[in-house]
Order: structure tokens, then C-alpha cells, then sequence
């Protein structure tokens, strides 16, 4: 009996450490200790880039956008006023002043001077830009076929559009109207395009050629008498497409046919490239390149030349009246300057 109790126990001694043997994870002595936890590495954030200082182009082309901005403003606010200026009695004015024929180039040019349709500034530009005698100069008949090249805002075109009304043509170079508006030449477009609207009775026979100033293509083979640069030159140098402008304007004129040039005048012997950023150029050179593109000079006149013309503002002819671009700096003096010294050339197409 006593036997019997004796193996039982040491069986049950046997199967508990089996059991107990079984239900543990048995680790050798020699298995290396578990890592360390990983802690999490402090990242400093990334410091933001130093602001990159604009070139001085990006800060040219964004003082432009603003110029461009405020002349845009400027514009629609002055059209305005001049569309509010146009009464009935100045519309039958205009329409008597259109349809009458004139006996030579000197009354048609004269009657236009005198007429209410021109803006209330123009008339004081008169002194300074003698009118009447530089287009007598060039021979300006009411019969002609004339291109005006570069009209600007149209002080020029105020005279011979209703000079050339009844018996000549009237054709003038522009930029497209209907451009991009970020351009300042779409500006230049839309400002001419307003001056033809205010009165279809002086303007509406103007034709408008749309052209590129930088690639020119006026397809006007033979059929215009009088070509007027009026202080243009100095731009087309500025683009370097004085020449192309030169090969374009001798197809357009008849055999015969007078290229008559305005142009701020520089210093004799000075370099083109140079002064015409400042808006002048000398007379010896335009005269050289003119006739070297199939030209003979007819005449030259002084009749615009100003001897009080220093020629060295610090904005160039645009510091003088009427642009005044350093704004109220030294006004007086510029006034008392005038427009600049001007010459005033004449020049006749050679062979067919």
C-alpha cells in the first residue's frame, strides 16, 4: 500500500515538471540582451530660403507694368473729358471744315489750325512746332496721298485729317487696338483709335494701317506722295530698324515722292546709339543713312532748330515740355527752354 502512495507521487512529481518545462520560454544563458528602445531623433525644421533681390530687368519690367497702369487710367479718364468736350455745334463745325476744298496745302493747314475740333492744349504747341511752315516746307498739298508714320496721340493728324478730307488720303501707321493688354503699344492703339472716333465727319476717311514697328510691311507699293517722320527716328534707332523703315517708306512713295523727317537733334559727331536713348540724333548721320536707302536731300530748314537746347537732361528731350517726365523738378526752366532743337529735312525718292 504504502508502496503504491509512493510511486504515485513521484509520478505526479515528474508530469508537473514536464508541464512545467513545457509552458516557459526556455532563453539560452548566452543569447544577447534585447536592444535599448530607439528614441525618436529631434529634425530641426528646415530653415525657409532667403528671399531672392529681383534683377534690375524684373525691376524695370515691374516699374513699366505700373507706368503702364496709370497711363491706362490716365487715358480712359482724358477720352472721357474729350468725348464729353464734342457738342452738336462743334460736330457741324467739324463737318464744314471736312468738306470744304481748299486752294493749297498752306489754307488747308491753316483752317485746320484754327478749327474748335483740336484739343484746347494743341494750339500752344503751335510756337514750338511751327506746323504751317514745315508742311509748306515739304510741299504738303490737299490732293496728296500722305503716311503719317508713328501719329503718337495724333497732334499731326488733328491738322491733316481734315486738311486731306475732301480731295487727298490721309494714311496712318498703328499699332493694333485689339493687342494684348499688358502692351504698351495696344495702349498707343486705343488712344488713336478714340481720337478717330471723336468725329467721323474729320476722321472717318483716315485709314488706319496696322503695322509691327518692329517688323515693318506696309504693302503701299507706289501710291503715297508724302511720307512724315515727325520725331520718330530716334525710336526706330533705339530698335534697330531705322533702315527697315527706310526700305519700307522708298517702296510706299511714288517716283518722285518726298520723305520728310522731324528729329530731335543731338551734338555733331556723336554716336547714335548712344543719344538716341536720350531721344536725339545728329543731323550729318540721319542724312547719311537717308540717302545711302535710295533718297536725295532736297532741303533742310530751321525753321523747329532751338538754340536753348542743352541737350543733357537727366530724362533726355523727355525732361522738356511738353512730357516734363522729372515731373515738377526744374519746371520753370524747362518751360522756359521750350520743345527742343529740332532739324527739319526734305527728302525725295531717287530712280522708279
Amino acid at each position: 500500500m504504502r508502496s503504491h502512495r509512493l510511486g504515485s507521487l513521484a509520478f505526479v512529481s515528474v508530469f508537473g515538471l514536464a508541464l512545467g518545462c513545457a509552458g516557459e520560454e526556455q532563453v539560452p544563458a548566452d543569447f544577447p540582451p534585447p536592444p535599448p528602445p530607439v528614441q525618436a531623433a529631434i529634425v530641426a525644421a528646415p530653415r525657409p530660403p532667403a528671399p531672392v533681390e529681383p534683377t534690375p530687368e524684373e525691376i524695370k519690367k515691374a516699374a513699366d507694368a505700373q507706368e503702364l497702369v496709370a497711363d491706362r487710367a490716365k487715358f480712359e479718364t482724358d477720352n472721357k473729358a474729350e468725348i464729353a468736350r464734342w457738342t452738336p455745334e462743334m460736330h457741324k463745325a467739324a463737318t464744314a471744315l471736312a468738306g470744304k476744298t481748299y486752294p493749297s496745302g498752306h489754307a488747308a493747314i491753316q483752317a485746320a489750325m484754327a478749327g474748335t475740333h483740336r484739343w484746347p492744349s494743341a494750339a500752344g504747341r503751335d510756337k514750338f512746332r511751327h506746323p504751317l511752315e514745315t508742311l509748306d516746307f515739304l510741299g504738303f498739298k490737299p490732293t496728296m496721298t500722305v503716311l503719317e508714320i508713328g501719329p503718337g496721340e495724333g497732334w499731326f493728324t488733328q491738322l491733316l485729317a481734315p486738311a486731306l478730307a475732301k480731295q487727298g488720303k490721309l494714311i496712318a501707321t498703328v499699332a493694333d487696338p485689339n493687342g494684348p493688354v499688358e502692351k504698351r503699344a495696344t495702349l498707343y492703339g486705343q488712344r488713336f483709335k478714340a481720337l478717330l472716333d471723336t468725329s467721323p465727319e474729320l476722321y472717318g476717311k483716315v485709314q488706319s494701317l496696322v503695322v509691327d514697328s518692329n517688323a515693318p510691311a506696309l504693302g503701299l507699293d507706289k501710291t503715297v506722295d508724302l511720307v512724315l517722320l515727325m520725331r520718330e527716328v530716334h525710336g526706330m534707332v533705339n530698335g534697330k530698324i531705322f533702315l527697315a523703315w527706310l526700305g519700307e517708306i522708298n517702296k510706299a512713295l511714288k517716283p518722285g515722292g518726298v520723305l520728310g523727317i522731324e528729329e530731335h537733334r543731338a551734338k555733331p559727331d556723336t554716336n547714335p546709339e548712344d543719344t538716341a536713348k536720350k531721344g536725339y540724333v545728329a543731323e550729318k548721320w540721319v542724312i547719311d543713312q537717308v540717302t545711302a536707302a535710295g533718297f536725295k536731300l532736297a532741303g533742310k530748314s530751321e525753321v523747329n532748330a532751338n538754340a536753348k537746347d542743352t541737350k543733357d537732361y537727366p530724362e533726355g528731350v523727355w525732361s522738356l515740355p511738353p512730357s516734363y517726365r522729372e515731373n515738377d523738378a526744374n519746371r520753370d526752366k524747362y518751360t522756359a527752354i521750350g520743345e527742343s532743337d529740332r532739324m527739319t529735312l526734305k527728302f525725295v525718292k531717287v530712280g522708279k
